[in-house]
């Protein structure tokens, strides 16, 4: 295990590891006792009680943070034809088809978000090995493969803050909430916002208690245990 930090250590120290902290106190904690001198993001980290071996059982979706995540996002988009300067006017950073394609093929995967329009899925299909592990893939679940008439709000959405979640072999969820330099309000209305969206796509299928835990951390700092029935009643 490597060994933590003097800063780490610091502010692990101020967190009561036996306390489960409101919304507000959790946040107002994070910006405060965030160890690194960059702008960290914060993570809010669920655990579930979902069995990710089933696939009925599986979650992913996305949703639009109301404030976004404090950074740039590269867009790419997977079409051809006129969809070409609908996506480019609507602000998509890189646009083609079998160029594009290629260039991934050949390690090429300098961007934070794949769409691709419906038509375009029979190619960009082979991607999913290059794609896949570093979540870019483009996905129908998580609002990614879409129709021509849909290319310019989806481009717009991830320009403005999008984020996906799924969930991973361990049973997590994990998403981004914004920077430590966001005010605490504006970090609130994200994670509410995401809230609602986990809690909207709980599976039919799932049994017993559907979230277990919930963790609020930075990049580099402690995790702050979440008085759950408070997070998950939160509302924007």
């Amino acid at each position: 295990m490597a060994k933590k930090g003097k800063k780490y250590i610091e502010a692990a120290a101020k967190v009561d590891k036996a306390r489960f902290y409101t919304v507000d106190e959790a946040i107002a904690l994070a910006r405060e006792i965030h160890p690194a001198k960059f702008d960290e993001t914060v993570e809010l980290h669920i655990k579930t009680g979902l069995d990710p071996r089933h696939a009925e059982q599986q979650i992913r979706g996305s949703t639009v943070l109301p404030h976004g995540l404090g950074k740039v996002l590269r867009v790419l988009v997977f079409t051809e034809g006129e969809a070409v300067s609908i996506a480019r006017e609507a602000g998509a950073d890189f646009v083609g088809s079998d160029d594009l394609i290629k260039q991934i093929e050949g390690g090429w995967t300098d961007f934070d978000v794949a769409i691709a329009t419906r038509e375009m899925m029979g190619k960009v299909g082979r991607l999913g090995r290059v794609l896949g592990p570093r979540g870019l893939m483009p996905n129908p679940r998580s609002g990614t493969v879409v129709g021509a008439e849909d290319i310019a709000r989806t481009v717009n959405d991830a320009k403005q803050g999008r984020v996906e979640f799924r969930l991973d072999r361990l049973a997590n969820i994990h998403v981004p909430l914004g920077k430590v330099s966001f005010d605490e309000q504006k970090l609130r209305e994200n994670m509410a916002t995401f809230i609602e969206a986990v809690n909207a796509a709980k599976p039919r299928e799932a049994k017993g208690q559907y979230i277990r835990s919930a963790t609020l951390t930075t990049t580099m700092g402690p995790g702050i245990h979440l008085d759950l029935a408070q997070t998950l009643a939160l509302k924007n």
